[in-house]
């Protein structure tokens, strides 16, 4: 992915990693998640002021391939592009370990919209997201 609109800045905990010394693949899934929610409140919502309203951002699918693993101590930057998909957002993440810039992730994300339990076009996330797609 060649273009960003988020990134955010990260740094291995020693408790993230495994008996090999690297971290765990599902930790990962935190990272990338993490992202999305600090991007949320850079677009000016926070992911749990949605579900007072009815509306929940769910993961519909998600892709990750494991490039290069990060260790304990590691420097990292999260970054993220978005895309609408028919009625799903897409969200395209890649993880580079730092200084050297070297993809250690890149992960497709599709969020499908629930709106009062039911599956919606995604109309609701559109104003969110209307300067980035």
């Amino acid at each position: 992915m060649e273009k960003y609109i988020f990134e955010y800045p990260f740094e291995v905990r020693d408790y993230e990693c495994d008996m090999q010394g690297i971290v765990n693949n599902a930790v990962y899934l935190n990272y990338l998640e993490h992202t999305r929610h600090r991007f949320l409140l850079q677009a000016g919502c926070d992911f749990a002021s949605l579900h007072p309203q009815g509306i929940d951002p769910v993961v519909k699918r998600m892709e990750i391939d494991y490039k290069q693993s990060l260790r304990s101590g590691d420097k990292f930057v999260s970054k993220l592009n978005l895309k609408r998909e028919g009625i799903r957002f897409v969200f395209y993440q890649d993880i580079y370990i730092l200084p050297e810039m070297k993809l250690s992730v890149k992960a497709r994300i599709e969020i499908a919209c629930v709106v009062n339990g039911k599956i919606s076009k995604g109309e609701e996330l559109i104003p969110l997201f209307k300067e980035y797609l």
